[in-house]
């Protein structure tokens, strides 16, 4: 059994939202579909760190979590910058079970122990150049991700490794409170995404304060599942 990380899937299966319109997009859902099924088996877990359907609403985003849901694999999904139709995680914990999909699993100040490790994350927080900073949004993140490691059962001696849609570190920028709350977590690796095209070079794949933090969008990693090997 393995663990894999890719995020930034921006599904629009229901809607006419075509990617294509990025450079190095073309097909990518077949390409992913493809990539998905050759490395990844129905044992295995897969992590996707948001921006995983255009969609407005959960029903709009049906025809995006059934092809999510026939992926091998189970899928333990937190909320992007894009996910509008996201909404409490018991509602869409009861929306899946609704639908049929059995395959796809929420994290919301809560984690999930799997393929050895313990899952932990949340959405995070980034302001772009020209955005106003949110002390509250970030304290407000940075709370959620605590939640989501103190989840763990207090017996388990694994690793933990944290997830987050945002990245922490951009270019030159340090979003030092993110920084911070997964320092004190106790994690060693923290997966990322949020970050595409011509803005990956700028993408920070490097140690800070003991954490080893890795860019995870779709593009970057080609839209194959990247396997996170145990430390």
């Amino acid at each position: 059994m393995s663990l894999f990380v890719i995020g930034d899937l921006h599904l629009s299966l229901g809607a006419d939202k075509p990617m294509n319109i990025f450079p190095g997009w073309d097909n990518h859902v077949q390409r992913l579909e493809s990539a998905w099924r050759r490395l990844v088996s129905p044992e295995d877990t897969v992590v996707v760190p948001g921006d995983i359907s255009w969609s407005m609403t959960l029903e709009g985003a049906l025809e995006d979590f059934r092809f999510v849901d026939s992926l091998p694999g189970t899928k333990i999904i937190l909320k992007g910058n894009h996910d509008y139709w996201w909404g409490t995680a018991a509602k869409i914990t009861a929306w899946f079970e609704k639908n049929g999909i059995s395959t796809v699993r929420v994290l919301h100040n809560n984690s999930y122990i799997a393929e050895g490790v313990a899952i932990c994350g949340t959405r995070g927080w980034f302001f772009e150049k020209g955005e106003k900073h949110s002390e509250k949004i970030l304290q407000r993140e940075a709370i959620r991700l605590k939640l989501s490691c103190d989840s763990v059962p207090k017996d388990f001696s694994g690793e933990r490794i944290v997830f987050l849609h945002y990245p922490p570190i951009y270019s030159n920028f340090k979003v030092q409170g993110m920084l911070d709350a997964v320092k004190q977590t106790g994690a060693r690796r923290c997966f990322y995404c949020h970050v595409h095209g011509e803005s990956i070079p700028f993408a920070f794949n490097g140690e800070e304060d003991g954490v080893r933090y890795q860019l995870a969008s779709a593009d970057y990693l080609g839209f194959k599942p990247f396997y996170i090997n145990k430390m």
